[in-house]
């Protein structure tokens, strides 16, 4: 067989693209593997959140053109192809800066990989095209094999696109408006993942609570409804979802974290500051009050949920006074975990054309204390996990020989130390320390299930 290394870039749907191109050109006679050397299709599947991600594709890719090079002159023929969000955003720019790109190919046009990779054979291609059909219809089932050989947990996208038009975000530009893939087409995919043996699903979206598939009623379904109906999937124990907006956690939803035990105690949703100015500017179309008082409501439905969220630093116009009123809703809210970054300028965004820009030193000194601050909350909350006995889904072998690894309900990594193959197993442990990533347990006893 022909050989592809696939690398993605990003986020948990580039993941999710990345095997379903992996399903696309299996039926091409592509075998995936884990290192470009050797590859006769090198495919970078790309992020273009921030400018620091775009300069690591271009820095991957004069590395590929040396390894293109090497492998020609030893006789093998290597062909180069640039996939996602970089490619929808700068398109032949991409061939232009390394001509030793052979295809590149948008997030909404990937279902046509055979047909431009043939193309490709006689000239170089670009197709960023954003086309009305589904793409989703085209993509084939992944085989058994494939789904087994990664892992017990796996994403599926049920939503793509935003219609939200954050000041700062390149997702509708390179993703396009909000369309959400159909209830049946959806679980479809889910029960063949269940069958292979896959007991954890992520449903994800760049706003997967703005979901709005069709039902089998004909009418729209919202996200809490998808979950009710994926949580009666036999052999399905967990149920996630991400990444949402404040603006779209219905009451349903809520409700759903209260009334559906498969659905786990985890919520990520970005605040991105804590200034209503600076919310404001960014178009975020919710105040931080109104953020808080969400929160209330979430807790009240699951006392016990995990909160995790993103935050930008200096968003052009922050003052000191906008940074502290961010600080003041970490230490309100007490996130279990948070992403937090630098702002970056992105072409063709509103943000970017803002004049007062904030000087990267202070961006820098004002990242080091948020995330001084994100990092106290992570470890309160991972050392109160001391001494409790807690459901983990194990789901692959450890860094040292017998130790396992999970996921807590509170999606923290769990290690234990077990003689016992027990990959695939729901565990009760008891968490006896932490570690700076890690919550570490033992197997529980009968004793600590009747404590």
């Amino acid at each position: 067989m022909k050989k592809v290394h696939i690398k993605s870039f990003g986020c948990q749907m580039n993941v999710y693209d990345g095997q379903r191109m992996a399903d696309i050109l299996a039926g091409q006679g592509y075998e995936e593997v884990a290192a470009p050397e050797g590859a006769d299709l090198i495919l970078l599947n790309t992020c273009h959140i921030r400018d620091r991600a775009v300069q690591k594709v271009y820095t991957e890719l004069g590395k590929l053109r040396d390894l293109k090079n090497e492998q020609k002159a030893n006789g093998q023929e290597t062909r180069i192809v640039v996939a996602g969000c970089v490619a929808q955003a700068e398109g032949a720019e991409i061939q232009r800066r390394q001509p030793a790109v052979d295809l590149v190919v948008g997030p909404q046009a990937y279902h046509r990989l055979p047909s431009l990779l043939a193309e490709a054979q006689r000239t170089r291609v670009v197709d960023t095209d954003l086309p009305a059909d589904d793409k989703f219809g085209y993509l084939p089932a992944p085989k058994p094999a494939a789904i087994r050989s990664r892992g017990i947990s796996a994403f599926v996208t049920v939503q793509e696109g935003c219609d939200k038009f954050c000041a700062f975000c390149v997702v509708p530009y390179t993703r396009g408006t909000e369309f959400s893939r159909p209830v049946a087409q959806v679980l479809a995919e889910i029960e063949r993942l269940a069958d292979a043996g896959v007991q954890d699903v992520t449903l994800i979206g760049q706003n997967v609570n703005a979901y709005h598939g069709e039902g089998p009623d004909g009418r729209a379904w919202g996200l809490a409804r998808l979950m009710h109906r994926v949580a009666e999937v036999p052999g399905i124990a967990r149920i996630r979802y991400t990444t949402s907006h404040p603006r779209d956690m219905d009451d349903d939803l809520i409700a759903a974290h209260r009334d559906l035990p498969q659905v786990m105690p985890f919520l990520h949703l970005p605040v991105q500051a804590g200034s209503d100015r600076i919310l404001s500017a960014m178009n975020r179309k919710h105040t931080a009050d109104e953020y808080r008082r969400l929160i209330e409501r979430v807790r009240t439905a699951r006392p016990d949920i995990a909160l995790s969220s993103d935050f930008i630093v200096g968003f052009p116009g922050e003052s000191e006074a906008d940074f502290a009123e961010t600080l003041r809703l970490v230490e309100d809210i007490g996130f279990a975990s948070s992403y937090s970054f630098k702002y970056s300028p992105r072409p063709g965004t509103p943000a970017a054309e803002l004049t007062v820009q904030v000087a990267p030193e202070v961006m820098n000194e004002r990242l080091h204390r948020l995330q001084e601050r994100i990092e106290h909350h992570r470890q309160a909350f991972n050392h109160a996990m001391v001494g409790r006995t807690i459901e983990v889904l194990l789901e692959r072998t450890g860094r040292h020989p017998g130790q396992l690894a999970g996921k807590s309900p509170y999606l923290q990594a769990v290690q234990i130390e077990t003689k016992a193959n027990q990959i695939g197993d729901m565990v009760k442990v008891v968490i006896e320390r932490t570690g700076s990533n890690s919550l570490f347990g033992r197997l529980a006893a009968p004793e600590d299930i009747a404590a």
